[in-house]
């Protein structure tokens, strides 16, 4: 073996050498960062979980209050589809209250009125007999 052969060959067993411990420094360091990289998520999970505990209460809250606010959208549904049924059913008690007592009234007064003019026939009937009876008692 020559010279130069020696010398590359302890050339390339530098470069072996200083590329290892440039590899086992690379590792070192990938582990450093994997630790870092753990606590930092460690310490993200414990800031945040409130947080989502709290993004959670929230969503229940919401859902409760959309879930109320439908059951409240669904009655007063209700009550508008029963409220033609309810104004059409109260308008015809007023109605049969009212016009019920009108038609007896009305009977009434049309019985009273029939009366009163019997009463004025009678009377006229009689002062007619009167007179006639005045009248044949002049005749003789």
């Amino acid at each position: 073996m020559s010279v130069w052969s020696e010398v590359f060959l302890g050339v390339i067993a530098v470069a072996t050498l200083a590329t290892a411990i440039v590899q086992v420094g690379v590792l070192i360091a990938a582990g450093r960062l994997a630790r870092r990289v753990d606590r930092l998520v460690d310490q993200v999970e414990r800031e945040l979980a409130p947080a989502f505990g709290h993004v959670n209460a929230i969503g229940r809250d919401a859902a409760r209050a959309v879930a109320l606010a439908t059951a409240q959208v669904e009655r007063v549904d209700r009550l508008f589809a029963d409220l033609p049924t309810r104004i059409e059913e109260a308008l015809t008690a007023v109605q049969n209250s009212l016009i019920a007592p009108a038609r007896e009234g009305k009977a009434l007064w049309h019985a009273l009125r029939t009366a009163m003019d019997v009463v004025r026939e009678a009377r006229r009937n009689a002062r007619a007999r009167r007179r006639a009876e005045d009248d044949d008692a002049l005749f003789i």
